[in-house]
């Protein structure tokens, strides 16, 4: 929930976490694509999974949805560094499925990410190098129908000003790439920023000089937020993801 304040009653400074966080990607919303190739179909699921129970669930699923095919093949990535990685072939010749799949999704830099590869044989062999080109392909397939969001560490800061300072405030917002997320106006106004971590102290510091120091300052714990489906998304920092 975004912190607003209300009238005059602005809090002070709150203790923030120390030492830099990194930005990475997530996948926010799976999806599924395929393609086809000498008649055999390659059938790509994608789904945002955060731990190997998950992704274990979820490639029984499909295997399970897809019982009639040839092959399921999987592969995943989970943790904000990508610690976890595992794949399978699922039958298919020794890296000619999950390891290509495995590879697209540390191409994209994507992690917290599962993908399981259905094949429904078309009676032709492709050869080593064809299934590797369909099950890599079929995974990109997969991810253009899903959506990808890049978090982004921050801080939420409400900063409460007069009315002759809202321009001012509203211009050093745009200028540090901080949205603005509400706006609340009362005998003066509370304006909460998400502002990028990289930019906490230089929005602090242009602040305090641009509102001659006037400005009262409420300073949120950390957070995550990104943008997907336009909107914007704050994501609460779990323990996990400061190890």
């Amino acid at each position: 929930m975004m912190k607003t304040v209300s009238g005059h009653s602005i809090a002070g400074m709150k203790g923030n976490k120390t030492g830099m966080r990194e930005r990475y990607k997530i996948l926010y919303k799976g999806g599924q694509g395929e393609l086809t190739e000498k008649k055999s179909r390659f059938i790509a699921t994608v789904r945002p999974v955060e731990t190997e129970e998950e992704a274990a669930a979820f490639i029984a699923e499909m295997k399970k949805k897809y019982w009639d095919a040839r092959h399921n093949c999987s592969a995943y990535v989970i943790g904000r560094r990508g610690q976890l990685q595992k794949c399978s072939d699922d039958g298919e010749p020794a890296q000619t499925a999950g390891r290509p799949m495995l590879d697209v999704l540390l191409g994209a830099g994507v992690v917290n990410i599962c993908v399981v590869v259905t094949r429904y044989f078309g009676g032709t062999l492709l050869g080593t190098g064809g299934l590797v080109r369909a099950y890599s392909g079929a995974v990109q397939e997969g991810l253009k129908n899903s959506v990808i969001l890049e978090k982004i560490p921050g801080s939420r800061i409400t900063v409460g000003t007069d009315y002759s300072g809202v321009g001012k405030l509203q211009y050093l917002a745009a200028r540090q790439e901080a949205p603005i997320l509400d706006t609340e106006y009362t005998d003066q106004v509370a304006m909460t920023v998400l502002v990028p971590e990289e930019k906490k102290n230089s929005f602090l510091s242009q602040l305090t000089e641009k509102t001659g120091g006037r400005a009262q300052i409420f300073l949120d714990e950390p957070v995550y937020y990104g943008q997907a489906e336009g909107q914007f998304l704050v994501f609460e920092e779990k323990s996990s993801e400061t190890a």
